[in-house]
């Protein structure tokens, strides 16, 4: 995750912007709390997104490995079979399915490695969160089973100022199972930010 926010602080010195808006969703939110760990100054607004701050439990790091070994033996199309039904609620629209089945199934198999083991790796931010001094959106899909709503209210009770958008009836990958209200909760939040 650290890697990948130095990536986002490369870009944005490439770009010549000074601070930005971070949002990050589900992974994205831990590279956007590691963004804000390495590059405070940088931020100017937060959104995080179906995300949590606690790092993997025991159980959680060996569910990630034990992916890792199904991703290596059966590729893509496994992992996108496992986790369709957490990412999206039973109600998700079958574009939205197929549109995540894609992205999952087009991922080379060394990248959904890498990203398993990050996350699984990935450092607790929970003593951070009281830190963050910039304004925060937090927002959460009513039927998230990856990373449920009351990790997004844990989220808002320990972030100073944070604000909370639930996002009623969708699941983990809120922006893709219901982008309009994504967007319209992003937009007037950045509007206000």
């Amino acid at each position: 995750m650290d890697e990948m926010a130095g990536d986002v602080a490369s870009l944005l010195d490439r770009l010549g912007i000074e601070a930005a808006a971070i949002c990050g969703l589900s992974m994205g939110g831990y590279v956007a709390l590691a963004f804000v760990r390495l590059f405070p100054k940088r931020v100017r607004a937060l959104v995080l997104a179906d995300t949590r701050a606690g790092a993997d439990s025991p159980e959680g790091r060996k569910a990630r490995h034990d992916m890792v070994a199904l991703v290596r033996a059966e590729g893509a199309r496994a992992i996108a079979d496992r986790l369709l039904p957490k990412l999206l609620s039973p109600s998700a629209p079958p574009a939205a399915r197929e549109l995540v089945r894609r992205m999952i199934e087009s991922t080379p198999v060394e990248g959904i490695v890498g990203a398993l083991l990050g996350m699984a790796e990935r450092p607790d931010s929970t003593d951070l969160l009281a830190k963050i001094a910039c304004p925060t959106l937090v927002i959460c899909g009513t039927e998230d089973v990856i990373t449920p709503l009351a990790e997004s209210r844990e989220l808002v009770a320990k972030i100073p100022g944070a604000t909370l958008v639930t996002i009623p009836g969708v699941g983990h990958v809120s922006n893709l199972e219901a982008p309009a209200a994504f967007d319209s909760a992003l937009v007037d939040f950045l509007a206000r930010a």
